[in-house]
């Protein structure tokens, strides 16, 4: 065997990665799941214009930070979109899990019309015509449509709700959305009570009784 052949069976050349790499994979993704958070808290009280300083100074981290990871505002504000997004989506699992069918659907309902009153500040840039926020809108429907469409079979199949609407997930989303979009952020919203009397909708006539 030749020299070449020695080296790539050597010891060295099988060793696994170097630690130190996995870590900065992992410092680098808490900096930016920290930026998100910090950053999403920041528009909803201060706007999508608030200073990068206040965002960096709430995710504990410098603003070259920031900016390697966001160059541009709007790559900032997409980011963010898409982190809330994926968080009111990923909760349905939890809640289907945790409550019977019809209570997880109005439980996600209920979470839906929040995260929709807490992104008008959002409204402005994302309908601003920056490139930016292109596929925002078609990530919105790919998250969200699948996930309300089997809350409502569950909940159909186990005769809380009734089967004979022909009940399309888009509609619904953007039902609850329009309900959600002029409402206060308080314990009190509007848009809360709306969205409960609309699941009482679905309810009335179902095969059977959800459980109390």
């Amino acid at each position: 065997m030749g020299p070449d052949a020695t080296a790539a069976g050597s010891p060295d050349a099988d060793a696994p990665p170097a630690r130190p790499a996995k870590r900065v994979r992992a410092d680098a993704q808490r900096s930016t799941d920290a930026l998100l958070t910090a950053a999403a808290e920041v528009f909803a009280t201060s706007g999508v214009d608030a200073p990068v300083r206040q965002i960096t100074a709430k995710a504990g981290v410098g603003a070259g930070t920031l900016y390697r990871h966001f160059p541009q505002r709007a790559d900032l504000i997409a980011a963010v979109f898409r982190h809330e997004v994926d968080a009111c989506a990923d909760a349905a699992p939890s809640l289907m899990a945790e409550y019977g069918p019809v209570d997880a659907l109005a439980r996600w309902l209920q979470r839906f019309a929040g995260f929709i009153a807490t992104k008008r500040g959002l409204s402005s840039a994302l309908h601003s015509g920056d490139p930016a926020f292109d596929s925002l809108p078609g990530y919105f429907q790919q998250r969200f449509v699948p996930v309300l469409s089997a809350l409502l079979d569950a909940a159909a199949s186990a005769g809380h709700i009734r089967s004979d609407l022909d009940l399309d997930s888009e509609d619904l989303l953007r039902a609850v959305a329009n309900l959600a979009l002029p409402a206060a952020e308080d314990d009190n919203d509007p848009a809360q009570q709306m969205v409960t009397l609309l699941v009482d909708g679905l309810r009335y006539g179902a095969r059977t009784s959800a459980p109390s």
